[in-house]
């Protein structure tokens, strides 16, 4: 789905996989923030941009739109987390941005920067979780069935939620915290429609519990350091 006025890329687009990915950097400091959104996340960017914009003058910050996400183009490729660890890396490396990093996940992002750690340990100098997710919380979690994943893929296909990009956008938390001003609000609305609930996002919930088992059964090395921030 093409925006009708496509907002100006704010990052690097790189290839990766065969697809454009986009990174977003800015920022200076000896560390380099990299953070990655949670699942389903419109504009991770701008989602971020309240927390980086804190940070960008002490860190190196990063911020990786996935497949489908933000200026990301939307793939056919695996959801595993070996696809999606791999696209991570190749774009922060083709972006110029080198570890070893600070992960900054939020939530089912989680599994990625923990695999990340388990796979590469000389990449990953510590992970500071925004209510990070672990392997144990999904072992009741019963995935949505393809019927529903391919009902709500069958909407977005048609447009169906494009009329209500403004309205859909005003329930998010980001737009009620009142924190963008009124052009990255206008982006933000934009990204709903180009990027709400894209074909990676719905191979993403398919993959979960595969992915959830991998990252159980890895081992972390006893020298990763976390800092967890868990709201109620």
């Amino acid at each position: 789905v093409q925006m009708k006025r496509s907002p100006t890329i704010p990052g690097k687009i790189v290839s990766v996989n065969g697809h454009d990915l986009h990174v977003f950097a800015d920022g200076h400091g000896a560390d380099t923030l990299v953070f990655m959104a949670g699942s389903g996340t419109v504009c991770p960017v701008l989602d971020f941009k309240p927390l980086w914009s804190l940070l960008n003058d002490r860190y190196r910050i990063a911020v990786i739109d996935k497949s489908g996400y933000g200026w990301s183009e939307p793939t056919d490729n695996s959801r595993d987390v070996d696809t999606m660890l791999h696209e991570s890396r190749e774009a922060l490396r083709l972006a110029g941005l080198k570890a070893p990093y600070i992960l900054v996940p939020h939530s089912m992002s989680s599994l990625e920067a923990l695999y990340w750690a388990q796979t590469y340990p000389d990449e990953v100098k510590a992970i500071v979780g925004l209510d990070a997710i672990v392997p144990d919380a999904y072992d009741k979690f019963k995935a949505p069935s393809d019927a529903l994943f391919n009902i709500i893929g069958f909407f977005i296909r048609i447009g169906l939620h494009r009329p209500f990009a403004r309205l859909l956008y005003k329930q998010m938390p980001i737009a009620q915290s009142g924190r963008l001003n009124q052009p990255d609000s206008f982006t933000y609305v934009e990204m709903v429609k180009k990027s709400m609930f894209t074909s990676d996002m719905r191979n993403e919930g398919r993959y979960l519990i595969r992915n959830k088992d991998k990252v159980k059964n890895g081992v972390l090395s006893v020298n990763t350091s976390f800092l967890l921030f868990i709201s109620n």
